[in-house]
Parts: C-alpha cells; sequence; structure tokens
C-alpha cells in the first residue's frame, strides 16, 4: 500500500496516510478523474469504510481530497451519522487531520498559506476556493483547458461535455455564458476549466 501512495501522494505525507488508511480500516480506491468530484466517502452495508479519490497526477490534490474524505469518516464515527456532511464536526475533523502535513516537507510554500487560509472554514470543495484551485493547477499536467476567467468577453468556448458557449457578462461574482445551440443562459464559477475554441456564426 506505501508503494501505491507514493505514486499519489507527496513522499512526507505517505506514512501518516498510510496510518490513517490503516487505523481506520480504509478500503481505498483509486479511479479515473471524474469531472463532477474529486472523491467520495461511504460506509458499507457489511460496516467496511469505501473511500475512492481521482488518480490524477496532482499528488498535493490527492491528498487534500483523500483528507477530506476520511474527516467524513472520523466526523460521522465520533459525531454520529445525523451530522451534517460539510457542518461544523467535518469543518474540524479536516482541520484536525490536515494538520500534521501543514509543512513545506509536504507542500510548497505557495500552495501552504493558501491551504492555511482555506482550512479557516472549509468548504464542501476546494473548487469554491478559486485562489486555490489556480494554485493547484499549476502542479497540473498540462493540458488545453484554462480557466474560465482567463478567456475575453464573447469568446467562446466548450465544456469538457462537448457543449458550446459564448462568455457574456459578470454577475455576482460568477461568469454568465450563453448556450450557443439552446441560447439559454448558464452562470459559471470564474476557475471552470473549459476549452477555447472559435466557433463560426
Amino acid at each position: 500500500m506505501k508503494d501505491i501512495l507514493a505514486k499519489y501522494v507527496p513522499e512526507a505525507a505517505v506514512d501518516y496516510c498510510f496510518d490513517l488508511i490503516v487505523h481506520w480500516r480504509v478500503h481505498l480506491q483509486i479511479v479515473n478523474d471524474r469531472k463532477t468530484k474529486h472523491g467520495d466517502y461511504r460506509k458499507e452495508a457489511d460496516g467496511k469504510h469505501r473511500i475512492t479519490v481521482n488518480g490524477g497526477k496532482n499528488k498535493y490534490r490527492f491528498l487534500m481530497t483523500l483528507v477530506h474524505e476520511i474527516a467524513h469518516l472520523t466526523a460521522f464515527e465520533k459525531y454520529g451519522r445525523r451530522i451534517k456532511p460539510h457542518g461544523l464536526e467535518w469543518k474540524h475533523e479536516f482541520r484536525t487531520l490536515m494538520l500534521p502535513v501543514l509543512n513545506t516537507s509536504v507542500f510548497p510554500a505557495d500552495l501552504l498559506q493558501l491551504l492555511a487560509r482555506h482550512l479557516r472554514n472549509p468548504s464542501a470543495s476546494d473548487g469554491t476556493d478559486v485562489t486555490l484551485t489556480i494554485a493547484f493547477k499549476q502542479y497540473d499536467p498540462q493540458t488545453e483547458y484554462d480557466y474560465l476567467f482567463t478567456l475575453p468577453y464573447n469568446s467562446y468556448f466548450q465544456t469538457p461535455d462537448g457543449r458550446v458557449f459564448r462568455k457574456v457578462g459578470l454577475i455576482q461574482k460568477l461568469i454568465e455564458c450563453t448556450e450557443v445551440q439552446t441560447g439559454r443562459r448558464f452562470k459559471f464559477r470564474p476557475n471552470a476549466e473549459v476549452k477555447q475554441i472559435t466557433h463560426e456564426k
């Protein structure tokens, strides 16, 4: 298991992650990247704890996602199943579990500062923290996708599911876009990953 973890988390965090997995008897599954989520946790009918994490090449995101999901496990085990999934109990567990890896032997200094800020009030998804998402992306493999906020207004782009939009405006920190095929308006987070395209009218 340690050999596998070493491929996905920073070297200095391998032992820590291994100990958490063993202690909480986690069945960890590393899966292909999903567009809608980085990881998930569920307790099976037989009582086993199953966690899945996207197996991308960004070790810092993988580590944060793994700890995020283990925090769900520990929060439910300590406080019961009636708590909110991302409520105060989970926030406390997530901060506590992240503390041992919040150092420069695990994370680069630029990420460390942003993570410390994020953990003051962690959200259900790091994707809602635009600054942190952008910082994480620096450590992603190069792709054809860019953040929506970097595209000029009136430019066209394609989402990962193949739909085509035109970027038209900004509404309360969200970017308003028009779907070309239907003419419907949609709002996107600024850090949505899209592919800029040339669109012939």
